[in-house]
C-alpha cells in the first residue's frame, strides 16, 4: 500500500454553547462539593433548576433518610415522566442527588448533604455574612448612587465593545487587552501585535455570555481558584445595587479578579487600592441571568433604526460608531452620511463574518431586533429572501471543514484493507474510510502506530 499526507474534507459538527448547569456537570465531584460549600452558590444553582427539579429538592430538603427511587417516581403523573426523567438526570449530573442502598436491596435517593446544609442556610438565614461589612470603614465620602453606577457601567462596557469591533477611538489598558486574548474573546493577528476580533466577540453583544456561560472566562483566570471566582460571582448576583462592600478578607487572586471586573464596568472601585467597591446593575443582572442588563439604561440607537430591502441593501439611521461597526462585521459599507449609513449584504461579507465565528442566526437576530418601526409593520419583519439567503451562505461554508490526516491507499486486497482499518478504528485514530476504493485516513498522531502494525503484519506473513 502507499501512504501519503493529505488534507481531507469532513462534515463539520456545530458545537452549542453550554449553559451554567452543563458547565457545572463537567466539573469534578471534588470541585462541585467545594462549590456547594458556599450558600450563595447553592441558592444560585437551585433557582436555575426546572420547576419540577426544584420541587424535588424542596421535598427532600429536610429529610435525613433516603427515599426509594420508586417512591420518587410516583410523585408525578405518567404523562409527565419525561419531565421526571429530565429532572432526575439533571439532579444526578449536578451531584445534588446521591444514591444509597436501602435495606432489602432497593436503591434510594438523598440530597447531597453539603448542598442541603448550605441551601438551608441560604433559605432560612444563618451562617456567616457573604461579604464583609463596611461599617468599620465609616461613611464613603465618594459614595455613588444608582444612576452614576449605571452611567459608569455603560461607559466602560461601550469602550470595550468599541475596542473589540476595532473602533480607532477606543483605548483600553494593556491588562484588559491581554485578558480578552487569554479568555479567547480576541486573538492577535498573525503579522501584527494588534488584537483582532473573532467568533465570541459578536456573542458578547447578543447574549452577554461572559457571565451566563462561565466556561468562557475560565481561560482568563490563570492560576486563580475557579471555585473562589465562581463563588464570588454568585455572591455578586445577590448584592444590593447602590450598596458598597468591603474588600477585607479577599486574597490576592480575588483582588486581581476584582480589577478585571472593574475594567469591564461590572463593579465600581474609585481606585485600585480602595477598600470598598460597588457592584453595578450590569454585574448583578448578568450574574442573575437577567437579559435586560442595564434595566432602563440603553443605547438610544439600539432599537428601531435598521431598514433591510430585498436587494440586500441595509439602511441604518444611526450616528453610533458602535452600531456602525457591528453592521460592518457582516456587510460591505457603501455610503456614510451624517445620520445614516448604507451597507450591502453579500456572499463574501456574510461568509467572512461566518469565518470569524458569527452565525447566520446572529446576523438575522441583530437585524430583526433593530428593525425600524416601518419594518415592524410587516410580517415577517425581515424579507424571507434575505433570511433564507443568509442561511444558505452559511450552509455553503458549514458543509465542510479541513482536517489533517494520513491517507492509506493501493491495498492489494480487501482483507488487508479491512485488517488495517479495523486496527485503526480500535485505536480511535480512524478519520475517514471508503471500503469500495480501499481508502482510509488516520490522524497524524495515530499514523506511527498503524504503520508499525502494518509492518509487523507484513513480516509475519
Amino acid at each position: 500500500i502507499s501512504v501519503c499526507s493529505s488534507t481531507m474534507k469532513l462534515q463539520k459538527v456545530q458545537l452549542k454553547c453550554k449553559n451554567l448547569h452543563e458547565f457545572l456537570k463537567e466539573l469534578s465531584p471534588a470541585v462541585l462539593d467545594r462549590l456547594y460549600n458556599h450558600p450563595a452558590t447553592c441558592l444560585a444553582v437551585f433557582r436555575e433548576l426546572p420547576s419540577l427539579a426544584r420541587n424535588y429538592v424542596m421535598r427532600m430538603l429536610f429529610l435525613d433518610q433516603p427515599i426509594p427511587q420508586t417512591a420518587v417516581a410516583l410523585w408525578v403523573k405518567k404523562e409527565k415522566h419525561k419531565d421526571h426523567d429530565d429532572s432526575t438526570a439533571m439532579l444526578m449530573g449536578l451531584r445534588l442527588w446521591h444514591t444509597q442502598l436501602l435495606p432489602g436491596g432497593l436503591q434510594g435517593l438523598i440530597l447531597n448533604p453539603i448542598f442541603k446544609e448550605n441551601l438551608r442556610i441560604s433559605l432560612l438565614g444563618g451562617g456567616k455574612a457573604w461579604a464583609d461589612d463596611t461599617s468599620q470603614l465609616g461613611p464613603d465620602k465618594h459614595a455613588r448612587d444608582v444612576d452614576s453606577l449605571d452611567k459608569y457601567a455603560m461607559e466602560r462596557w461601550e469602550v470595550i465593545l468599541h475596542f473589540m469591533v476595532g473602533s480607532p477611538s477606543a483605548a483600553v489598558s494593556q491588562d484588559l487587552a491581554q485578558l480578552l486574548i487569554q479568555a479567547g474573546l480576541m486573538k492577535r493577528q498573525k503579522f501584527s501585535e494588534a488584537p483582532a476580533s473573532i467568533s465570541k466577540t459578536f456573542l458578547i453583544f447578543l447574549s452577554f455570555f461572559f457571565f451566563m456561560y462561565p466556561h468562557t472566562f475560565t481561560g482568563c483566570i490563570g492560576k486563580m481558584d475557579l471555585v473562589e471566582i465562581l463563588s464570588f460571582l454568585f455572591q455578586l448576583s445577590f448584592s444590593t445595587l447602590g450598596k458598597d462592600y468591603s474588600v477585607e478578607g479577599m486574597g490576592d487572586s480575588l483582588l486581581t479578579f476584582l480589577q478585571h471586573l472593574r475594567e469591564f464596568g461590572l463593579v465600581f472601585q474609585r481606585k485600585r487600592k480602595s477598600r470598598r467597591y460597588y457592584p453595578t446593575r450590569l454585574a448583578i443582572n448578568l450574574a442573575s441571568g437577567v437579559s435586560g442588563v442595564l434595566g432602563g439604561t440603553s443605547d438610544a440607537h439600539s432599537q428601531g433604526f435598521v431598514v433591510v430591502e430585498t436587494n440586500y441593501r441595509i439602511y441604518a439611521y444611526t450616528e453610533s460608531e458602535l452600531q456602525i461597526a457591528l453592521i460592518a462585521l457582516f456587510s460591505e459599507m457603501l455610503y456614510r452620511f451624517p445620520n445614516m449609513v448604507v451597507a450591502q449584504l453579500s456572499r463574501e461579507s456574510v461568509q467572512q463574518a461566518i469565518a470569524n465565528g458569527i452565525t447566520a442566526e446572529q446576523i438575522i437576530h441583530f437585524l430583526r431586533s433593530r428593525a425600524h418601526s416601518v419594518m415592524l409593520k410587516h410580517t415577517p419583519v425581515l424579507p424571507p429572501t434575505i433570511t433564507d439567503q443568509v442561511r444558505l451562505w452559511e450552509l455553503e461554508r458549514d458543509r465542510l471543514q479541513f482536517s489533517e490526516g494520513v491517507l492509506y491507499n493501493q491495498f492489494l486486497s480487501q482483507v488487508d484493507f479491512e485488517l488495517l482499518r479495523n486496527y485503526a478504528r480500535d485505536l480511535g485514530v480512524l478519520v475517514w474510510e471508503n471500503p469500495t476504493k480501499r481508502l482510509m485516513v488516520v490522524t497524524p498522531g495515530g499514523h506511527s502506530d498503524v504503520k508499525r502494525f502494518w509492518k509487523r503484519q507484513k513480516h509475519s506473513s
